[in-house]
């Protein structure tokens, strides 16, 4: 039998004279990028490539081997284009972004818009980013609000964009494509919803409990706890709150927020009633301006692909070989086009990077319809 040490000897052997082929492929490359920096020739060739796999298939002897090397020759130009970008944008030939720094983001004599009313949990991650004294309107829906910027009303709106046990607000990131606004910020705000009701009243009196079906569900555990009480289903937390307020019925209550219940002078019944201790929600601050701030380090992006093997994979190597973590991925369908999809995703990073601009151009030369939705 084959020593098993000297099988390694063997391998180890033919991985040096890969390393040095490589190295040698990896200049010629570079030589490749320079030629066509100056022709202005795209990095991308699908169908060059589609033939050297083919032809490079043809020269293996099982049908194993020619799905792996093409798989390996896949990642060998997937890793070569990215190379090619990064020269690119070493000379210069990077996308001008359209975006501008500041130093800091303007938060003063501004006009903030926000959903729903106020003591609500966006009225409270408005506040939190802003400031309590910040000039302020709401508006009943989250398309509503991006109209508020389109039309120059508000500078800003806050909206809701995932929670941490319910998932993503579909609507809104479908709104970040409608319209061409940007994220500038986000907060987030911890979902501490309390059963709130008339000032004096208790908990013995309460009959009826009325709140989001969110809410509801999120605070399914306490509510099981009195089966006498009818739950009703209502249009959010702080309308919820406002309609225990203007009643004035005490044996009705609501599930809302603490703020909400501050903001209609109401009594905290019970607090901490959700099943979920760590349950939060995360708010992104809109502008219609194309701005990021020095200091900010989360980028989010979206953008289309086609439907061909490894596309999603060729587009977030983009974000593996640049050193840039990705931390968020999503998918939307693309309105009118059946079963195709739009991919939203968060990474770390300013677009005064290289390593970002090296990653952003690769995007565009081979995802379609990137859109920059923000630097924050």
């Amino acid at each position: 039998m084959t020593d098993l040490q000297e099988l390694r000897k063997e391998i180890d052997q033919i991985d040096s004279q890969m390393v040095a082929l490589y190295e040698k492929r990896a200049k010629i490359v570079e030589d490749v990028a320079r030629y066509k920096i100056e022709t202005g020739k795209p990095v991308l060739d699908p169908q060059r490539e589609q033939a050297l796999l083919e032809k490079l298939g043809e020269k293996t002897h099982s049908d194993f081997n020619c799905r792996s090397i093409r798989e390996v020759y896949q990642q060998i130009m997937s890793i070569s284009r990215r190379r090619q970008y990064q020269l690119l944008q070493e000379h210069g030939k990077s996308p001008d972004l359209g975006f501008t720094q500041a130093e800091a983001l303007n938060r003063d004599h501004v006009t903030v818009v926000f959903q729903g009313v106020e003591g609500a949990y966006s009225y409270a991650a408005m506040n939190a980013f802003f400031g309590k004294d910040i000039k302020s309107f709401h508006v009943d829906t989250w398309k509503d609000a991006m109209e508020a910027i389109r039309t120059q009303k508000a500078d800003y709106a806050v909206l809701p964009i995932e929670n941490s046990t319910a998932g993503i607000v579909q609507d809104n990131y479908d709104l970040l494509t409608k319209y061409d606004h940007y994220i500038v910020g986000e907060q987030i705000i911890p979902c501490q919803h309390a059963l709130v009701g008339l000032p004096g009243a208790s908990l013995d009196q309460i009959t009826d409990v009325y709140s989001h079906p969110q809410a509801l569900m999120q605070c399914r555990e306490f509510l099981e706890g009195h089966p006498e009480w009818k739950i009703h289903e209502y249009g959010n937390t702080a309308a919820a709150a406002k309609k225990i307020a203007e009643e004035k019925d005490a044996t009705q209550a609501a599930i809302s927020s603490p703020y909400a219940a501050e903001f209609f002078g109401l009594a905290l019944l019970k607090e901490k009633i959700y099943t979920n201790e760590g349950n939060s929600t995360r708010f992104i601050i809109v502008a219609r301006d194309k701005i990021y701030w020095k200091g900010a380090g989360k980028i989010s992006v979206s953008y289309e692909l086609p439907h061909a093997t490894g596309s999603l994979y060729n587009s977030l190597s983009h974000f593996i070989y640049n050193g840039l973590n990705m931390t968020k991925i999503e998918s939307r369908p693309v309105p009118g086009r059946n079963w195709e999809y739009r991919f939203f995703v968060d990474f770390e990073g300013n677009l005064s990077s290289s390593a970002v601009k090296n990653a952003l151009l690769g995007l565009k030369e081979e995802a379609q319809n990137l859109r920059i939705h923000g630097n924050y």
